[in-house]
């Protein structure tokens, strides 16, 4: 037996050694310094797994997300289609049928199938769900649940400064490829957000087409600081925040929620149907 080497012959064919100080089956062992550096290595594999495994799953709701509402667009334009040229109403006169659903009281939830929309989406819209909007904290008592998580223009599309209640025509939007038709939206309350069905613009309009007080913002900007937007031509883009809000009536704080409003502020921008192309618009 050579000096600092221990053989054992066993009645396995395989043998066990003792070499300086490691043991193994025919094969060297690992020291503790080797052992150390695999499991190092093992656990940034793992947490970059993670990691891209998240990135992927976000990307993939993102997608859902803006198929949603690229289809939202095309479903009113074909409305539109059907209608004379108005787009969808937001609501009627008595806020019991919305574009995304009705009710038959102000204490009732929104039934899908009686919205103004129904007809012209599969299964009544119920899958239009964003499921980015899903992995925030819900305030519980939504008073506005049944819109997907989208909103509408109602100001200027779903409805007219003269007249709330009547949608605006395709013929008089000035600049669709740069009207707000719908956006990504949610309301922040105290304790959480919920849905809400309209993308509110910088301020409130008067009948005669003058602005009135400051509204409360609604768009929100839930994929990764970005909002889905789609236009009044039917295209869709993403769109960073231009204003971020403040505290609202509800306890809830825009800024920290990411909720805010997109483009110039002037004469509300890009939700003003008669609002003409500007060089301040970015190219699509």
């Amino acid at each position: 037996m050579q000096k600092g080497k221990l053989m054992f012959d066993l009645a396995d064919p395989r043998k066990c050694l003792l070499v300086r100080g490691r043991m193994g089956c025919g094969r060297p062992g690992w020291s503790l310094k080797e052992l150390l550096v695999a499991l190092v290595v093992f656990f940034v594999l793992v947490a970059l797994a993670v990691v891209i495994g998240q990135e992927m799953r976000q990307r993939a709701w993102s997608a859902r997300s803006e198929t949603n509402i690229r289809l939202l667009a095309q479903v009113n334009l074909r409305y539109a289609a059907d209608h004379g040229g108005s787009f969808c109403p937001a609501q009627d006169a008595a806020g019991l049928i919305r574009w995304h659903g009705g009710r038959t009281s102000p204490r009732e939830k929104f039934d899908p199938t009686k919205g103004f929309l129904y007809p012209y989406l599969k299964d009544g819209g119920e899958s239009l769900v964003c499921p980015v909007f899903q992995q925030y904290p819900q305030s519980g008592d939504s008073f506005e649940a049944g819109a997907g998580d989208y909103g509408y223009n109602e100001m200027y599309i779903g409805g007219t400064p003269q007249n709330p209640f009547i949608p605006e025509k395709i013929s008089n939007v000035a600049n669709p490829v740069r009207t707000i038709m719908f956006t990504d939206t949610c309301l922040p309350r105290s304790n959480g957000i919920q849905e809400y069905p309209f993308c509110e613009p910088y301020q409130a309009v008067n009948r005669d087409g003058s602005l009135g007080a400051a509204m409360t913002p609604t768009m929100h900007f839930r994929h990764g600081g970005l909002a889905h937007v789609a236009w009044c031509d039917g295209s869709v883009t993403a769109e960073p925040p231009t204003q971020l809000g403040g505290v609202n009536l509800y306890g809830g704080d825009a800024g920290q929620c990411h909720v805010g409003w997109i483009g110039p502020a002037q004469n509300n921008g890009w939700w003003n149907s008669k609002q003409k192309a500007s060089t301040s618009d970015p190219a699509k």
